[in-house]
């Protein structure tokens, strides 16, 4: 009798703690090659940003994208020769906010060649949007103590 209640409570934790279907689904989606279209502000004006603490918005506008969420890791491009060009590596992870809303945080940290981050840094956008052909992902800020919205728009170029 003791086993039998030991595994119905472990049968029970492994289904509470699985990955939300709504989660699965969103990492299908993302699975592929995305190019960063544009990055904009919620602020009208002309701001020094510096993208996930890499480079600026003009050297971050026309990146490649690739996810593989099966291990949850990715590379991206940056592909304008005015910049610091290259492939930086990160992880990332896709999670649930609140169930009701549909609202999910994605979360990436910088990492190196064998993905392993060197400062433990990392980032955590809201995944506004997914679908298979386009993706936003919003950050807010605070600029001079009031919030500052960066939203960064991709389009899907293949799986």
């Amino acid at each position: 009798m003791k086993k039998l209640v030991l595994l119905s409570v472990l049968v029970t934790l492994v289904f509470a703690c699985g990955t939300p279907k709504t989660v699965q689904e969103s990492r299908k989606t993302i699975k592929g090659n995305w190019t960063l279209d544009t990055i904009t502000y919620s602020e009208a004006g002309t701001f020094n940003v510096t993208v996930f603490s890499d480079t600026s918005k003009e050297c971050f506008e026309g990146t490649t994208w690739k996810f593989v969420p099966n291990n949850n890791r990715g590379i991206y491009t940056v592909n304008n020769s005015n910049c610091p060009t290259g492939d930086r590596n990160f992880i990332f992870d896709i999670q649930e906010m609140d169930p009701n809303s549909g609202l999910y945080d994605f979360l990436l940290k910088p990492t190196d060649e064998k993905y392993k981050s060197p400062d433990n840094k990392g980032f955590r956008v809201r995944l506004a949007r997914l679908n298979n052909n386009s993706m936003q992902w919003e950050q807010t800020v605070s600029l001079d103590g009031k919030p500052f919205k960066i939203t960064m728009n991709f389009s899907k170029i293949s799986e």
